[in-house]
């Protein structure tokens, strides 16, 4: 390709690549800049450990299947752990410590650096946001959104979730809870459903005794193992892994139109402007930081598009020192999260289930949903031993369960467990159904992601996050959560925990660059011309509940074609 490529994208998470491919398919010259590394590319054999072979990459070729196995190991410290992990938000050298952000809050900020960002670790849930929390609220209406969801669940493809025995126990418990089976992809009413997630669907061989599991993990389709969290390594090649990260899914794509070169271990640092004949305020490119050398140069691009996330894209903006706007970095929404986790006896999961254990790990990790329009989402978590006991039982907003707790008509326990009720509660862990609040969360413009004045990285400024749930968010969580518990006491739970997380659990953080505010519904910038931004930070609001991901990408392959209408 070109040395100065047409457009920048700066991040290959859940945005960037879709750009990234749509612009290549029109024969537009494109530069994606990753900050962290690349796992199952020839050119990082060992991208932990040393620099690699080149600086970017662009063959298709150069992608590995074996490789991305060997990269993407089970191990859950190995893969998770926040500080050394191969999923953390960092550099690519893991000797290094991770990229610092100003939480002031208790907070678990869980974000992956690295070719496919934070897509690396998703659940894959791809449900589309709720028609009302679109219509009448955003620029754009819902219908002009939904060809372009339509043509990205084609592309990952999008399928509906296989149900394991913690969907079924589910299914049965909100049934007799008074909801219904909604039908449909377009959420209007009240109902349970199986998760739209982009994941292949079961190997066909999964139940055949011919093959073993090593050998089914070869081959395509789910084996239903869980670690839906880590990467999911399991696919005959590397762009044929069952789980559709962006850096499987997208970003082979984008490489097959022989017009897109990714670079990873490149961190931006600024965005870089000029003037036009008519004293428009425009970007010309950017500027960047080796993350292996420290090395810095300029890129120049007659467009540039922000991709870096709902954190990363605003801290860019306000140290490239572009103009100031009062809602860069306001507005921060975050779905405001809780989890129930209730535990059955053997008899009872025999009798519902035929089965004496719910085995959670087995199957897609979020795999079933309630849809409630108007509070947010209730969806099944299933999630690795070591990832349950940390975020159901050792992270919580209300301290240590209390034996004098006023709670014992809803929930036996409540907040943090430690010592002989942590065993215990781990030792029935196989016998468990946790159920995962996403709140419709509100827009709040006091909830931001702002520049700290006194702390500084190698990058710039680092970002200062702050989040504090509105008292309508409170209570959209607290409903979620009763009807969650209801629904596991009537799926026959013996014992309900109730977690309660506190707000600062960022998984799902939107609205920080607002479509109205920040860009048009073109997705670009009002005040500066030719940039556009194409992650979660333009979302209007937090869609109702629904996980962001797939709206990001459908935004992402409508501005694609807007920006190349206008620009080229």
């Amino acid at each position: 390709m070109k040395t100065d490529p047409d457009v920048i994208v700066i991040g290959a998470g859940g945005g960037g690549p879709v750009i990234a491919k749509e612009l290549g398919e029109m024969g537009i010259q494109v530069l994606v800049l990753e900050a962290g590394p690349w796992y199952g590319n020839k050119n990082w054999p060992e991208p932990n450990e040393y620099r690699g072979k080149a600086k970017e990459s662009s063959d298709p070729m150069d992608l590995d299947g074996a490789l991305y196995r060997k990269h993407l190991t089970r191990l859950e410290n190995d893969m998770n752990d926040l500080i050394t992990g191969k999923l953390r938000w960092g550099p690519a050298d893991r000797r290094k410590s991770p990229w610092f952000r100003n939480i002031p809050d208790r907070a678990v900020l869980w974000q992956s650096a690295g070719i496919g960002g934070t897509t690396l670790h998703y659940y894959s849930n791809s449900p589309r946001a709720f028609p009302e929390a679109i219509d009448n609220k955003w620029p754009i209406s819902y219908n002009e959104l939904i060809p372009y969801y339509e043509k990205v669940e084609a592309t990952l493809p999008v399928e509906f979730a296989p149900t394991t025995t913690k969907e079924a126990l589910f299914y049965y418990g909100a049934e007799r809870a008074g909801f219904k089976q909604n039908r449909t992809l377009d959420v209007t009413s009240i109902g349970y459903r199986p998760q739209p997630n982009a994941i292949l669907p079961p190997n066909e061989n999964l139940m055949s005794p011919d093959y073993s599991m090593e050998e089914i993990s070869h081959m395509e389709g789910c084996t239903l193992s869980g670690h839906c969290g880590q990467g999911c390594p399991y696919g005959p090649s590397y762009e044929k892994m069952a789980k559709r990260s962006t850096n499987v899914s997208y970003v082979p794509l984008a490489m097959k139109t022989g017009n897109v070169s990714f670079r990873p271990n490149t961190f931006v640092t600024k965005v870089l402007t000029e003037y036009d004949a008519v004293g428009n305020l425009q970007t010309s490119g950017v500027q960047i930081r080796d993350t292996w050398t420290g090395e810095t140069e300029e890129l120049f691009a007659k467009v540039v598009v922000m991709a870096a996330g709902c954190i990363e894209t605003p801290r860019l903006w306000l140290n490239s020192g572009l103009p100031d706007n009062p809602w860069v970095g306001r507005g921060l929404t975050n779905h405001y999260m809780n989890s129930v986790t209730g535990t059955f006896d053997e008899e009872t999961l025999l009798n519902i289930v035929g089965s004496s254990a719910t085995n959670p790990f087995i199957g897609h990790t979020s795999a079933a949903r309630l849809d409630y329009p108007g509070l947010g989402m209730i969806e099944t978590l299933g999630e690795s031993p070591g990832l349950s006991a940390q975020t159901l039982f050792g992270f919580s907003q209300y301290g240590y369960n209390r034996l004098d707790s006023n709670d014992y008509d809803l929930w036996e326990q409540r907040g943090r467990l430690t010592g002989a009720e942590l065993e215990n509660a781990m030792e029935n862990y196989g016998r468990t159904l946790t159920l995962l609040i996403v709140t419709g969360d509100e827009v709040d413009y006091r909830n931001r992601v702002e520049l700290d004045p006194h702390i500084k990285d190698e990058h710039g400024q680092v970002a200062r996050v702050h989040y504090i749930p509105t008292q309508t968010s409170k209570k959209r969580r607290e409903k979620l959560t009763q009807t969650a518990t209801n629904i596991l006491r009537q799926a026959g739970a013996k014992r309900v925990h109730n977690s309660d997380q506190p707000p600062n659990y960022y998984i799902h953080l939107q609205s920080t660059m607002r479509m109205g505010f920040v860009v048009n519904t073109n997705c670009e910038a009002y005040q500066v011309k030719r940039l556009f931004i194409g992650d979660n930070s333009v979302d209007y609001n937090s869609l109702g509940g629904p996980n962001p991901t797939i709206t990001t990408q459908a935004l992402a392959t409508r501005t694609a074609k807007l920006l190349a209408e206008k620009y080229f």
